[in-house]
């Protein structure tokens, strides 16, 4: 740490390196925090994690006793009798007391992308309720076809105002928060969808994943899916970076030989022929382009074609996360199968993740660090965290009693979230060394008097 500070101090590491040294650093020595506790107010198990994007401060956890909370991370609301650990007690809990509170357990629950002001909800219930932070009051509700497993919107969206749904029925349904109504819906999955995620690249990208096993690319701006993942198309490893692949289009003088020399003439010979009439007539030429036409239409992937039935895992696709570059896609199975996909080629990159068991009753949320190095993926009751290119174990984490369900990675404090079916919250963070001189214990007003300067009056 004081070598890098060093370095950055003589101007010989560039401040953008230099955070993401320390960045990486931090994460690499993350553990169960000893100076910060989330008081868990949830009386089951915690299904939904997500830190808000605007400020990074405020975490909401929707739970499976049809409760949902807001806790401050930022600000403590109390600490232990020593003053070294904070505790953080949720802002407010909204349960089956309240009177548009969910009835049956919150599956799902999000913050507005762009305003800490609104949040969204999706319950067994058959209701995605959005409400309104500061009034606590419900402002928006979508009655569903079946139960909600899982809601999403998009964090770079600038056009639309969409909150994806996938349910218990085969179509995917996009709730539109300007009009109150639904925009429209997506046709293609032949079970229910438990994972959805909104590229991180494209406003008007969604990528689901459904019980039938498959996972499929939407462009909500027209019908059908443009892509379905297959596991047997793989390419090995990595992606090269742009700069370093080769270029195909490089102009390159070759001396012709007699016989090339010979073939281009007749080559430019019968474009002539063609060109005056004689070759291919008008007629054949609409024939064979409304082949290459309808050729198109049956290899695409809305339609019925083999591509269709393509499958990316052996089961139910519990879990997706798309890393922050939008450039990879993180799926997990209940076949406890855990699948790096190139998004750009749809190619499984054959990446072998160590061998792990997933749930495979409900759906699962895994977290990506920002530099997409470290994946976290909820193991049964521990949380195992992956190195995304090699597939190893890094680290295991143990603190759960039960199951865990969700992740969630804050990367403004390289901390982790964790929820369970013990109905804990625990936080996974950088370990913070406490020395006698810093406290603020029995000694606080002694190590204040100690720290004031020699000269003030």
């Amino acid at each position: 740490m004081w070598k890098e500070i060093k370095e950055r101090e003589f101007g010989n590491v560039r401040p953008n390196l230099f955070s993401s040294r320390i960045s990486k650093s931090r994460v690499s020595s993350i553990q169960l925090s000893n100076y910060k506790e989330i008081l868990s107010s949830h009386r089951g198990s915690v299904n939904s994690l997500q830190v808000d994007l605007t400020e990074s401060r405020y975490l909401l956890a929707g739970a499976s006793d049809a409760s949902v909370a807001v806790y401050d991370i930022q600000r403590a609301t109390d600490h232990d009798e020593r003053n070294l650990i904070a505790k953080h007690k949720p802002l407010f809990v909204l349960n089956k007391q309240h009177e548009h509170g969910h009835k049956y357990a919150i599956s799902s629950a999000i913050w507005y992308p762009i305003d800490t002001g609104l949040f969204v909800t999706g319950s067994y219930d058959h209701h995605i309720n959005v409400w309104d932070t500061n009034t606590t009051q419900v402002v928006m509700n979508f009655k569903m076809p079946g139960k909600v497993y899982r809601t999403a919107m998009s964090s770079i969206a600038r056009s639309h105002m969409l909150v994806a749904a996938g349910t218990e029925d085969v179509q995917v349904r996009l709730c539109d928060i300007a009009s109150g109504a639904f925009a429209h819906t997506l046709s293609g999955h032949r079970d229910g969808v438990m994972s959805l995620e909104w590229s991180t690249s494209s406003e008007w990208v969604l990528i689901t994943g459904g019980c039938d096993g498959a996972i499929r690319f939407w462009d909500i701006r027209r019908a059908g899916c443009f892509r379905v993942l297959d596991q047997s198309c793989s390419q090995f490893g990595r992606r090269q970076p742009l700069l370093l692949r080769p270029t195909t289009n490089k102009v390159t003088n070759f001396k012709s030989s007699p016989a090339s020399q010979s073939s281009s003439a007749k080559v430019r010979a019968h474009h002539r022929k063609s060109a005056n009439g004689s070759a291919l007539k008008p007629h054949t030429v609409g024939r064979i382009s409304s082949l290459v036409k309808t050729a198109k239409q049956r290899s695409h992937p809305g339609m019925l074609s083999s591509h269709d039935r393509a499958t990316a895992h052996y089961g139910v696709v519990t879990g997706l996360k798309v890393t922050g570059d939008g450039m990879y896609l993180l799926s997990a199975g209940s076949d406890s199968r855990l699948r790096l996909w190139d998004i750009e080629s749809g190619c499984n990159t054959l990446v072998n993740f160590e061998t792990t068991r997933l749930q495979s009753s409900k759906a699962i949320q895994m977290a990506v660090t920002q530099d997409s190095t470290l994946a976290f993926v909820p193991c049964m009751a521990i949380t195992k965290v992956f190195d995304i290119w090699s597939g190893q174990t890094k680290s295991t984490f143990r603190g759960h009693y039960e199951n865990v369900n969700c992740c969630c990675y804050n990367a403004l404090d390289q901390e982790l979230y964790t929820g369970g079916n013990d109905r804990q919250i625990l936080v996974w963070s950088p370990p913070k060394f406490v020395s006698d001189e810093t406290g603020e214990g029995k000694n606080g007003k002694a190590a204040a008097t100690d720290d004031q300067d020699n000269w003030s009056d």
